[in-house]
């Protein structure tokens, strides 16, 4: 399975018969979780759960915004709920007459009032349930097409955030050996400085060792390498790798900052180890950015 954006748009019409058609919509943004929300008519309510099991089973992460609306070929099968209608009009007159107002009550008010009209049945049948359900899967398809077809587009850009960075990594390995040399000279230096101010030993010892500690950064480009090659795996694999994807992003930017760390006032190539290193770094943030809209 491709890698899949969080981000889709998908619309269809059914006529289920000379009376009655649909309308289904699906837009789909980025979320932490998949977060469905439904606009369905109320004679529609009971079909909620079948189509939320649906989506459920084809779609990971998102939110996705269902909507659903019923065409009746004729208004034969709506009656008028008299005693509210006319309830609603004499509570209007009575509220004008004792505040002075000259007023008429306005009917499409009346009307869209719940309850002022009603259909035949509250209900669906349950050949249009399963129209709706059929259509609600073909809808999903055409969501997850266009899903996929945005995910194309994330898998090259972050693809290429990885070229970067790989290269940084490899430059910074390749510089490993002189910025070992020039802590080395770092370490003889603070030895002197603390063995002619006639230092305790044990504290000489805890300087060398901090300092050793500090000195090679082999551990940290093994670390970027490792888990760069776990995110092309993580691309090559697809399917729902957003929260895999975005840990690696953050286990990348702790090595990195963990080597700019170790290398910090270390002078000649320590310099160029910077550079690369916040390289590195913006490669990972811009990463982070196309990551969150990865199902």
């Amino acid at each position: 399975m491709p890698v899949r954006s969080m981000t889709g748009y998908a619309q269809l019409t059914h006529q289920v018969n000379d009376r009655t058609s649909f309308s289904l919509t699906l837009k789909s943004v980025n979320h932490r979780f998949l977060d469905l929300h439904f606009r369905i008519p109320a004679e529609a309510t009971a079909l909620e759960l079948k189509m939320r099991r649906i989506l459920k089973e084809k779609i990971a992460r998102g939110h996705i915004e269902i909507g659903l609306s019923l065409q009746h070929g004729d208004a034969g099968g709506f009656q008028l709920n008299h005693a509210l209608v006319e309830g609603y009009v004499r509570a209007f007159q009575e509220a004008a007459e004792r505040l002075g107002i000259v007023a008429q009550p306005d009917l499409n008010v009346i009307l869209r009032t719940p309850g002022a009209l009603s259909g035949d049945s509250t209900t669906l049948d349950e050949v249009t349930e399963q129209i709706i359900l059929e259509q609600l899967e073909r809808l999903i398809e055409r969501l997850n097409h266009m899903r996929e077809e945005e995910g194309r587009g994330v898998d090259r850009e972050l693809r290429e955030r990885m070229e970067g960075l790989s290269h940084a990594v490899s430059e910074i390995g390749k510089l490993r050996t002189l910025v070992s040399r020039a802590y080395l000279e770092k370490v003889q230096s603070r030895m002197n400085e603390l063995i002619a101010g006639h230092i305790d030993p044990d504290r000489v010892l805890q300087e060398a060792a901090m300092l050793a500690e500090r000195s090679d950064i082999q551990e940290e480009v093994v670390r970027l390498e490792n888990h760069i090659k776990h995110f092309y795996s993580l691309l090559d694999s697809g399917g729902e790798t957003g929260k895999k994807l975005d840990f690696l992003l953050q286990e990348l930017n702790r090595e990195a900052n963990t080597l700019l760390s170790k290398t910090a006032g270390v002078a000649g190539e320590g310099l160029r180890i910077t550079e690369l290193g916040l390289l590195m770094k913006s490669e990972i943030e811009k990463a982070r950015e196309q990551v969150q809209n990865v199902e």
